[in-house]
């Protein structure tokens, strides 16, 4: 009875809906995002890979309303309306250091040489990464969007200060 009448409440389908289709999008643009920042910084020097993994770990180690809360001012001051697209921008920007963090510890495991050989074969460095690197890294990339994807579904904080008038699910039932 209560699943049958949860299913037929428009707010909450709603708000559902929407939250379902950030974190989709959200997850799908970290990932590409995340992916192209792991790859970038495996192929840095020492020194530069240890300040950006520094920067990168800042959005993890903070709490979640700190972020939510300093997100939201800088939209203010960017004089963005609140709203479905300050939430997506959100929830990209506190997913991106999951991805990276998920896809670099596998882009470490990479052999570097069967890359250098594909090229030796006749690939173009476009080519080989498509054939040789992304198919060994996908198992972390689609891990990567799993964890996006959920952390997205969940998040309250940073969707509550960023949402404007736009109502993901958590927010609904914190409402209700």
């Amino acid at each position: 009875k209560w699943y049958r009448e949860l299913f037929q409440n428009e707010q909450i389908m709603s708000a559902f809906y929407t939250t379902l289709i950030i974190a989709f999008v959200s997850a799908a643009i970290a990932t590409i995002i995340g992916t192209a920042a792991a790859i970038a910084i495996q192929g840095m020097k020492q020194k530069w890979k240890t300040m950006y993994m520094g920067l990168t770990n800042i959005p993890m180690m903070n709490a979640e309303i700190v972020m939510g809360v300093s997100l939201m001012l800088l939209f203010i001051a960017f004089h963005m309306t609140l709203g479905f697209g300050t939430i997506l921008i959100a929830h990209i920007t506190f997913n991106i250091p999951y991805v990276i963090l998920s896809v670099l510890p596998k882009l470490k495991q990479t052999n570097r040489y069967t890359y250098e050989a594909a090229l030796d074969l006749g690939c173009d460095p476009k080519q080989a990464f498509f054939k040789v690197i992304l198919p060994e890294i996908s198992p972390a990339i689609l891990s990567a969007f799993l964890i996006c994807l959920t952390y997205s579904i969940d998040d309250f904080m940073i969707s509550y200060f960023n949402c404007g008038t736009v109502e993901t699910l958590p927010i609904a039932i914190y409402s209700m």
